[in-house]
């Protein structure tokens, strides 16, 4: 579960590597909170990441059925960004 938060919190400030993620967990406070003051190998979180991906789209899709119960999209306008 933790290695989670952190995989979420890196997806929301746009930090994708697990060494800076790795990186994260030793310099950044909230982080720190965040883990429980545990320190993951860059290892650690990768593989996490690939043995896991099945479960990260289910959190992600649960996420955003969560959003769309308490209305908090507007669903006015919908944009893909190809980059």
């Amino acid at each position: 579960m933790i290695l989670l938060k952190l995989y979420i919190y890196g997806y929301l400030n746009n930090i994708r590597s697990s060494r800076k993620l790795e990186q994260e967990t030793h310099r950044n406070l909230e982080v720190i909170w965040l883990m429980r003051q545990l320190r993951s190998d860059f290892k650690t979180i990768a593989d996490f990441r690939r043995h896991n991906r099945d479960t990260f789209q289910s959190v992600f899709c649960q996420c955003v059925r969560l959003c769309a119960e308490l209305d908090l999209y507007g669903r006015e306008l919908i944009a893909v960004d190809g980059t």
